[in-house]
């Protein structure tokens, strides 16, 4: 056996791995798409959201709006963030939508405050008062309406009313660019600076098509951006004459996610290489393709939808729908999932020392709440006594409120420090304290696996046969559970 296998036999390192919600076979898959943008090319998101921030700022000014000496603060802001147009603010919550950090404007909300607002409040997606930040392009428009909020509240804007009105004045002036191309324009005339290649993923899509799956591409890019970001991307590193065009059967483009996966839209031919269209009944292997509808492309390739594996990077789009709808597979790619398993490793021995701290804090806790107790029923006459007088039992309950004392002090750096990896502001980006994170949750319920990038199936194989750890309850204790 080459040497080569004998050494990558080994499970990859933990960045390079592929975390399973629900039990996937890829063995099982006959065909998998794939999104572009921040799934298929990978974007430098600090350099791509500044070049999108400076577009905002320039259609801002030009409406008149104050926002000189404005710029983008890649920690201002995080994926998985939900914006409340209703406030103001800027909040992270838990699975289960509680407010768990707050910043009104670019102002970390203090505690107290923060209860204030939040207390009878719980984030629902549903309600258009909230806006959920599920993918880096989110990032620029958000961080510049935390700083406008600053600036709203001052008086410096006029005309807006109210925080909703500024989100939308916001959001739509983005949308502008991004239609007018102005932002794409600028990465197509210097990639270097905008994508981050990644060597190792025509061979992992190489690897999926010899194992005899269908490869696609669905991307809501029009077709002049996407040859020239996959040309560039994919073709320096594929032997020969081979381009990216020969590891996909099919290519679709201006899909318009998510209503590809939900209404039956038109189909087009690209024809040439400069984007000559003609319209057609439906896909064909070989071609590429306008619009259309994930419903042709389940005729086309004779497949149902859990044969078919979705790979994109947009919670709503790429995921939910493809899987409420028609209950094909889905994987997430959540790059900034490598920084949060490298601050996890990095932080191993403090989290074992601040949970065997926060053992011991509960054992003492006990203990002062039984004495508490006990003191209780003497001093109301009632129950069983202890035998202990009321003062020893007081004298007991100081010395064990003093080591208490003593223990939160050993805690709160231990704890701060692990409230701050990643991002100093906002922490982690799957968890919120103890619990996990608002997005952690949206990514249990709608992706069957997620994976830093898509080159991550290389170490794995196209034989994986990923399952779902067993799930934890809060009375598990132990490897084999029970008390």
């Amino acid at each position: 056996m080459n040497d080569v296998y004998e050494e990558d036999l080994g499970l990859p390192q933990p960045i390079r791995r592929i975390f399973c919600n629900r039990t996937l076979n890829l063995r099982s898959i006959r065909a998998v798409g794939f999104d572009m943008d921040y799934t298929l090319i990978h974007y430098d998101a600090d350099e791509w959201e500044r070049e999108a921030y400076a577009h905002l700022r320039s259609r801002l000014e030009a409406r008149g709006w104050p926002v000189d000496g404005l710029d983008f603060d890649p920690k201002l802001v995080a994926l998985g963030l939900v914006l409340d147009l209703e406030h103001g603010n800027i909040v992270k919550a838990n699975r289960f939508g509680y407010v768990k950090r707050a910043q009104h404007g670019t102002r970390v909300l203090p505690y107290d405050e923060q209860k204030e607002i939040y207390a009878r409040d719980l984030v629902d997606l549903s309600e258009p008062r909230w806006v959920f930040l599920n993918t880096l392009f989110s990032l620029s428009e958000a961080c510049m309406y935390a700083q406008l909020v600053d600036r709203l509240d001052d008086d410096q804007i006029k005309g807006v009313l109210g925080y909703a009105d500024l989100y939308k004045v916001v959001r739509s002036s983005l949308d502008e660019a991004h239609m007018e191309g102005q932002l794409k324009a600028a990465i197509v005339a210097d990639p270097e600076r905008f994508v981050v290649l990644d060597p190792d993923l025509p061979l992992a899509l190489m690897d999926l098509r010899e194992a005899g799956k269908k490869l696609l591409i669905i991307t809501n890019s029009e077709w002049p951006y996407t040859t020239s970001m996959m040309s560039y991307a994919f073709d320096r590193f594929l032997p020969g004459d081979t381009t990216w065009r020969d590891l996909f059967d099919v290519v679709i483009v201006s899909a318009r996610k998510p209503s590809f996966f939900e209404h039956r839209m038109p189909w087009f031919e690209v024809v040439d290489e400069e984007g000559k269209l003609l319209p057609c009944l439906g896909p064909k292997v070989g071609g590429a393709f306008l619009g259309g509808n994930a419903a042709g492309v389940e005729e086309a390739l004779g497949l149902s939808g859990d044969e078919i594996l979705y790979v994109g990077d947009h919670i709503f789009s790429d995921v939910r729908v493809s899987r409420s709808m028609l209950r094909w597979r889905t994987a997430l790619v959540v790059r900034d999932l490598e920084a949060e398993l490298t601050a996890l490793e990095g932080y191993k021995q403090g989290q074992a020392e601040l949970s065997l701290l926060m053992d011991e804090k509960e054992r003492l806790e006990h203990a002062f709440s039984r004495l508490r107790l006990g003191l209780q029923r003497v001093q109301k006459g009632y129950g069983p006594q202890p035998e202990a007088t009321a003062s020893e039992l007081e004298q007991r309950m100081r010395a064990l409120r003093e080591q208490l004392v003593s223990l939160d002090q050993r805690i709160s750096p231990l704890a701060r420090q692990a409230g701050q990896l990643v991002n100093e502001r906002w922490g982690l980006l799957l968890r919120t304290g103890n619990d996990k994170s608002h997005l952690a949750r949206q990514i249990e319920r709608y992706a069957d696996v997620y994976m830093s990038r898509v080159s991550n199936l290389l170490a794995l194989t196209p034989f994986v046969y990923l399952r779902s750890p067993r799930g934890s309850l809060p009375h598990d204790h132990g490897p084999g559970g029970g008390v």
